[in-house]
């Protein structure tokens, strides 16, 4: 299997969503009913308000894009991380992406980048609809919680 395989097929199978308790991010245990999603509103490509009142933190953010036993960026972006090996060359480098992009144009790529680019790999982080291949377990729960979310937004912004 060609390492970008690898990674495709490595993100596809971490469905499960993460939460972040503390100071440490942890795996969710998929019992009991989903928390119910937070509404939004999609203005011009963005999700302008955040979803949660607690701000983001950039060192959570830093754990959730980079946690190994969940959904991790670094499985297919290259980031500005040089503690973390074998980071993914199939999506575009994050480096800088927080100089590109504001806070509510990184939520909705977050939330769901096929709003943005419907062909994209990437998934929906905050979305329970829609989606195929999806372990019954799993069903009805996001990748990533609203908190997650907004850390991950505040740890981006920092990569400038």
């Amino acid at each position: 299997m060609t390492r970008a395989l690898f990674h495709i097929a490595f993100a596809a199978a971490l469905l499960a969503p993460a939460v972040v308790a503390g100071d440490a991010v942890a795996q969710a245990t998929p019992q009991g009913p989903p928390p119910p999603l937070v509404k939004f509103t999609i203005v011009d490509n963005t999700i302008p308000e955040p979803l949660t009142d607690v701000p983001g933190d950039p060192d959570r953010g830093k754990r959730v894009v980079t946690n190994a036993s969940n959904s991790t960026c670094l499985i297919c972006h290259r980031m500005p991380i040089p503690e973390q090996p074998d980071q993914g060359q199939i999506a575009p480098p994050l480096d800088g992406i927080g100089s590109r992009y504001t806070a509510a144009q990184l939520r909705l790529r977050l939330v769901n980048p096929k709003l943005l680019t419907p062909e994209t790999m990437m998934p929906a982080y905050y979305r329970v609809d829609g989606l195929t291949r999806v372990q019954a377990q799993y069903q009805g729960r996001t990748i990533y919680s609203a908190q997650d979310i907004e850390d991950a937004i505040v740890y981006l912004l920092t990569l400038k």
